[in-house]
Formats: structure tokens, C-alpha cells, sequence
């Protein structure tokens, strides 16, 4: 498959619940080959959050579709977003969603530029919720 017509289900991934919630990465460098960043989906629950965590590579662009969310950047004044809503968390920003809704909440990330090794994407500040989890990364050898 060429990443040019490779279509991806989020139901076709596995789900990473390391950090919380239920994180698809749809695009990567493993599932479509692609090499200039990785993104997809993530489902929260009401009142699940995703630890804190930062990336020392990339930028995080992330979309709100459906609910209510708080992003805390830097452990500052938490961020609302809810639907239609879209942050820009920059390179080394350390961030933690939480969802702030009474449902559940949806939202699309990317990143971008790649680490220079899927092990050196993220950089956990907070206890992951199940440290024990699956944790599948975004690629093969770049």
C-alpha cells in the first residue's frame, strides 16, 4: 500500500490507553508510511483525563469534535474547548486533557515534525493511568 491511497479505520488500530482515554493513531509512519508527522483520534470519557505528558520534537495540533475539554498547558489555567475548537500545543509544552464534559468527547490530533525515534515522542511528567498497557507507537525506523 502507498500512502497516497491508503485508507485508514480508527476501528482498524489498536487503541493506546496508556496516558487515558482511547487514543487511534490512524496516520503514521507504520500504518501509511508517511514521514513528516503522525496523528488520529482520541475518545474521553466524562471525567477521564490524559496525563501529563510533553514532546520534545513536535508540536501537537489538536481538533475538538464533540463534547467538552480543558487543556492545561505548563500547569497554568486549564484551556475550554468543545466543539469546532482547535489548539496549537507548541514543542516542549507540557499538557493534560481532561474531559470536562458530562459525555463523552472526540477530538483529531496531529504531530509533527517526527521524533527522531518513535521511544523519544513523548516524555511522561505525570504517572500514566495503567503503565502495564499497550503502548503501540506511530512507526518503524525513520
Amino acid at each position: 500500500m502507498s500512502a497516497a491511497t491508503t485508507k485508514v479505520s480508527a476501528n482498524e488500530v489498536p487503541a493506546n490507553t496508556r496516558r487515558g482515554g482511547d487514543i487511534r493513531v490512524t496516520l503514521s509512519p507504520r500504518t501509511v508510511g508517511c514521514t513528516s508527522g503522525f496523528g488520529g483520534v482520541l475518545r474521553l470519557a466524562a471525567g477521564h483525563h490524559v496525563t501529563e505528558h510533553y514532546h520534545p520534537y513536535s508540536e501537537e495540533f489538536l481538533h475538538v469534535i464533540r463534547g467538552r475539554l480543558e487543556m492545561t498547558l505548563n500547569g497554568g489555567t486549564p484551556v475550554e474547548l468543545g466543539p469546532g475548537d482547535s489548539l496549537l500545543v507548541p514543542i516542549g509544552v507540557r499538557h493534560r486533557l481532561i474531559n470536562s464534559g458530562t459525555g463523552p468527547a472526540e477530538a483529531v490530533f496531529h504531530l509533527a515534525p517526527l521524533a527522531p525515534r518513535p521511544e523519544l515522542g513523548h516524555v511522561d511528567t505525570e504517572q500514566p493511568r495503567d503503565a502495564s498497557a499497550d503502548n503501540p507507537d506511530v512507526g518503524a525506523p525513520r
